[in-house]
């Protein structure tokens, strides 16, 4: 049991694991003989507690791993405050660079119940916060859900053509040309999609400007947070991405009139009044984590038959919006958004959190520096002295794996056993 409740404990908390059975070997090598030592160690799932090596499922959905969509918010906020206040790989100065924070949505498909400030919504009614019927259509047969739903399908396909004329409506207020752009400045941005309570996608960004080799380079002398923000507002109202003809009918997407853009401050202006670093970071990463299923109490996982609506209680807004989508997932026409695929996101198919390059580190950067630490960690734990991948000069280390799938999941007596270390750890806090 001792054996056990320390290989759960090395979840984290995952209650949906991987298992794999297998083993792993670790050996010297001379790499100029090639010649191969002992082993230095030896994993076999076979001599494990659980029977199998148990790896977190590291799925971002709060909804389906509480422990692992932590572990993912927490990333996305360490990789967004690194674009904004440097380190992990990116300098300082960066904080001195022109920011925004901005905000672009859908556009209207039918009225919906809202919440208009002090007026009451076009019901008549006053909707308090956790109203179910926010964001539902006041007239349901008359909301375009067609269009709503390829809307979501075609939005990461927006998201790239606004970048693209951001640029060039920012290199037009600096009196360059688009191939003498890149030699001057760069455009680096993090943003997260989010759902509305209507199902519709909008997204949240930081974009800031660099010099032309990113965040390591100052940014020119005519680089200002009101240049940007005035060229975001161009791109976004000139954006259009072109979609399908559907029964004689032309779809075109553009972004929606509300559009929110913010310079960013830094932490300490204004004793924390301002749009500081940190409230944006923490912002964005808390939508990383969530999906449609938060919003608009969709499915956090694929449909496999429609039918399977029939067993599940969820709103009629949601429901037929996911109807619509697999019923448009069936049109030839359509066949290249996998609009079936994507039906529990509402037609969604993008990415729910990109950076570019340049903007700071990388999610995979993070976890490697963490999976490290816990090599470290567990070579102490044994008594070892902690060695890295590479040994001395003329060695190696090789590594031989094999491992094969063999389920997901904890077994019950596992699953009790990890509520009860997890529920002794909260205590103990």
């Amino acid at each position: 049991m001792p054996s056990l409740a320390r290989q759960l404990s090395g979840l984290g908390g995952c209650t949906n694991p991987v298992r794999l059975a297998g083993h792993r070997t670790e050996h010297r090598v001379d790499t100029t003989t090639g010649q191969i030592g002992p082993a230095l160690r030896r994993l076999d799932s076979a001599e494990l507690p659980a029977g199998d090596l148990l790896i977190r499922c590291g799925n971002r959905r709060t909804t389906r791993c509480p422990a692992c969509a932590e572990t993912y918010r927490r990333d996305t906020f360490h990789l967004i405050t690194a674009g904004l206040r440097g380190g992990k790989g990116t300098p300082e100065e960066v904080t001195s660079h022109p920011r925004v924070f901005a905000t672009v949505t859908a556009p209207s498909f039918g009225p919906v119940h809202n919440r208009p400030g002090t007026r009451p919504c076009r019901c008549g009614r006053h909707h308090t916060p956790d109203d179910p019927t926010l964001g539902t259509p006041l007239n349901p047969d008359r909301y375009d859900y067609e269009t709503a739903v390829l809307w979501n399908a075609h939005a990461g396909a927006l998201w790239r053509r606004f970048t693209i004329h951001l640029r060039r409506e920012i290199a037009h207020r600096a009196g360059l040309t688009q191939r003498a752009f890149p030699h001057h400045a760069r455009v680096s941005f993090a943003k997260v999609a989010e759902y509305q309570k209507r199902g519709a996608v909008h997204f949240h960004a930081v974009v800031r400007l660099d010099g032309p080799a990113g965040g390591n380079t100052p940014p020119p002398r005519w680089a200002s947070a009101d240049l940007l923000t005035d060229a975001i507002q161009a791109a976004a109202s000139r954006t259009v991405a072109p979609g399908p003809v559907l029964d004689g009918r032309a779809h075109t997407f553009a972004f929606g009139p509300q559009l929110d853009i913010r310079t960013i401050h830094g932490q300490d202006l204004d004793g924390g009044q301002a749009l500081t670093d940190r409230a944006v970071a923490a912002y964005i990463a808390k939508y990383a984590t969530k999906g449609a299923e938060t919003a608009t109490g969709t499915l956090d996982r694929r449909l496999r038959f429609i039918a399977e609506l029939g067993h599940l209680d969820l709103p009629p807004h949601a429901e037929r919006l996911i109807r619509t989508a697999w019923a448009l997932g069936a049109r030839r026409d359509l066949a290249h958004l996998r609009l079936r695929a994507w039906a529990h996101m509402l037609g969604f198919r993008g990415h729910f959190s990109t950076k570019t390059r340049r903007y700071s580190t990388t999610l995979g950067a993070l976890r490697t520096a963490r999976a490290e630490w816990r090599r470290l960690q567990a070579a102490i734990a044994r008594g070892d002295n902690p060695q890295p991948v590479d040994g001395p000069d003329g060695e190696t280390t090789l590594v031989l794996a094999y491992w094969t799938y063999t389920g997901t999941g904890l077994t019950p007596a596992e699953a009790w056993l990890s509520a009860s270390l997890a529920l002794e750890g909260d205590n103990s806090r």
